[in-house]
């Protein structure tokens, strides 16, 4: 949180959007308790709701519409008055927000890693041939058959209860989670192993919450700035740039992650095919003082993509995808 001063009115109430999972309820919760330490006065309320995504549990989000499934009926909630604001995991936000609506603050990021979770395995070394291991996202699907061709890949769907809950069943000898989701609900505990970021760079975005609001509410804005971390905000800019010039989306394994380093932002991103055997990596590092600055080293890393045949990939992918909802 910074110190920006505060220059707005104090608002009288604010009522947050949010998914009804218990992490997202932690999330608005989170936000919630920030705006009342700002605004003591402040009636902040949430706002649950169940969205596309949280009811579609047969299929994979690629198949069904990707990302915008966990937000649009928060954003209908800002765009029709009944909410101020809306609290996402801001790996689940679409790269191109709707006409009308700004991603205005950007907190202090989590831990970033993707984790992996067994009860009966220390690791993703110790697995052996054969196991099956759960995921939600093609991401870490491409980097489990990249490097772990041995094992048995199967979707993965739910919230994180859910998710738990089917590995506990023995439906999964083991599971890869967004170790943020863990460590905001008190379940450190259930991580065996921290995925290195070299060996599975995180989706852009991993482990920061994003709060989005509708474009014209300039008061709300102004009311949001203190919770903006600008460092967590730039890294993250650079990393929507490299998924958005390439047209990514959750039907694409793509990786792009950013880490400050004695002042220097150093960029990673990473296109798979699902099947793993085709990995391009391209890192790029700069000084990055401003939006304009992160937004050209997320491009620089994009044309380096580019320029190995990622386009190609991506392309591939997403017509693939849009054959298999046409025959759905």
């Amino acid at each position: 949180m910074n110190s920006e001063t505060l220059s707005a009115p104090a608002p009288a109430t604010l009522t947050i959007a949010s998914r009804e999972s218990r992490l997202a309820m932690w999330q608005a919760e989170h936000v919630r308790d920030a705006l009342r330490k700002l605004y003591p006065a402040c009636d902040v309320k949430i706002l649950g709701m169940t969205t596309r995504g949280d009811q579609i549990l047969d299929r994979t989000l690629s198949k069904v519409g990707g990302k915008g499934l966990f937000v649009k009926e928060l954003e209908n909630a800002l765009a029709d008055g009944r909410a101020d604001l809306a609290v996402h995991s801001l790996k689940d936000v679409p790269m191109a927000l709707p006409d009308g609506f700004a991603l205005t603050a950007i907190m202090e990021r989590e831990d970033p890693r993707d984790a992996f979770v067994s009860n009966d395995y220390a690791s993703l070394d110790a697995l052996p041939a054969g196991a099956v291991v759960g995921t939600s996202s093609l991401r870490r699907e491409a980097m489990l058959r990249a490097r772990y061709p041995h094992l048995d890949v199967l979707p993965l769907r739910g919230n994180l209860d859910t998710r738990l809950a089917k590995l506990d069943r023995g439906d999964y000898a083991a599971i890869i989670l967004a170790a943020a989701g863990l460590k905001r609900l008190g379940l450190d505990a259930r991580i065996r192993a921290l995925i290195d970021v070299e060996d599975s760079p995180p989706a852009a975005g991993q482990g920061a919450l994003g709060i989005e609001i509708a474009a014209h509410r300039t008061d709300v804005a102004a009311w949001l700035a203190p919770l903006h971390d600008s460092q967590t905000a730039l890294a993250v800019e650079a990393e929507r740039m490299v998924s958005r010039a390439l047209g990514g989306s959750c039907e694409v394994p793509l990786a792009a992650h950013a880490q400050w380093r004695a002042g220097e932002l150093y960029l990673t991103g990473r296109v798979s095919t699902t099947d793993g055997r085709r990995v391009l990596t391209a890192e790029e590092c700069g000084a990055v003082m401003n939006v304009a600055d992160a937004l050209a080293l997320g491009r620089a890393v994009s044309d380096e993509l580019d320029a190995q045949g990622a386009r190609d990939i991506v392309n591939a992918l997403l017509a693939g995808s849009q054959a298999g909802k046409g025959d759905a």
